[in-house]
């Protein structure tokens, strides 16, 4: 049987190594952050990036009991109280294309645009209008813009902000930016959300469109493990009780 072969961490009789890196002058030396950067890209991350992710990681961490990542966690938490893995994992067993995916999807968008405007030698602006037009028309959905309820997303500012000041800003920030500007014009305006902020900085940091989906499940876990503690220590089991409304058959009898 051929063994399993792994480029990412290597455990022997004294030490254990992350690409390379004992794991204990890591401990000492980097950030969660710096660790993850180190775990997906092979390398240790600058300063700057560094910062970035740590960024992202804590603007996805938790919008609130809500979302349907931290209900499914509160959820299965209020049922079973045996297992915080459970709860938990219910949590990341709810981010999908519609929640918590839409960076994957936008990343990929964001590279089309790109690529189209590459290609053609046109602006970026002009390819993002014509890639949304065609996916208003397939009846498709634009990812990394809207939000349940936020007018404007608060964090985009940031985190571009915080690109910009560390020269890592470039094409992915940029067509983000057509995108919410064609959205806007061609169906109505729609606030540039953490998805597509995430997925421009992760596409101008060199991550494939994978990132943007795991990147948002590192952050989020850390959102869950507080909803779930906090349901097991202030709340009673079973409490959550979901409103049902019957709108089948009427009673009827076997014939």
């Amino acid at each position: 049987m051929n063994p399993w072969r792994t480029a990412i961490a290597r455990t022997d009789d004294t030490s254990i190594r992350i690409r390379g890196y004992d794991v204990t002058g890591l401990m000492r030396q980097s950030s969660f952050a710096g660790l993850v950067f180190l775990l997906h890209k092979g390398r240790l991350p600058s300063a700057d990036e560094a910062r970035l992710i740590d960024a992202l990681l804590i603007g996805v961490a938790d919008p609130g009991a809500g979302a349907p990542s931290c209900a499914a966690s509160r959820l299965v938490a209020s049922g079973n109280r045996q297992s915080l893995s459970a709860a938990v994992a219910a949590g990341v067993l709810a981010i999908g294309d519609e929640h918590g995916g839409a960076g994957e999807a936008c990343m990929e968008l964001i590279a089309a645009v790109i690529e189209t405007s590459r290609a053609g030698g046109t602006a970026i602006e002009e390819a993002a209008r014509a890639m949304v037009q065609a996916m208003r028309d397939a009846g498709e959905r634009i990812p990394g813009v809207g939000h349940r309820r936020l007018t404007t997303d608060p964090r985009v500012n940031v985190l571009f902000e915080m690109a910009r000041e560390a020269n890592i800003a470039g094409d992915g920030i940029s067509a983000a930016r057509a995108i919410e500007a064609a959205v806007s014009a061609q169906i109505k305006p729609l606030p540039l959300n953490i998805d597509g902020a995430l997925a421009a900085i992760l596409h101008d940091m060199g991550f494939p469109p994978p990132a943007g989906k795991l990147v948002f499940i590192v952050g989020r876990v850390a959102g869950l493990t507080a909803e779930v503690a906090e349901e097991h220590e202030r709340e009673k089991p079973m409490r959550i009780r979901i409103p049902v409304e019957y709108d089948g058959e009427a009673p009827r009898e076997i014939s």
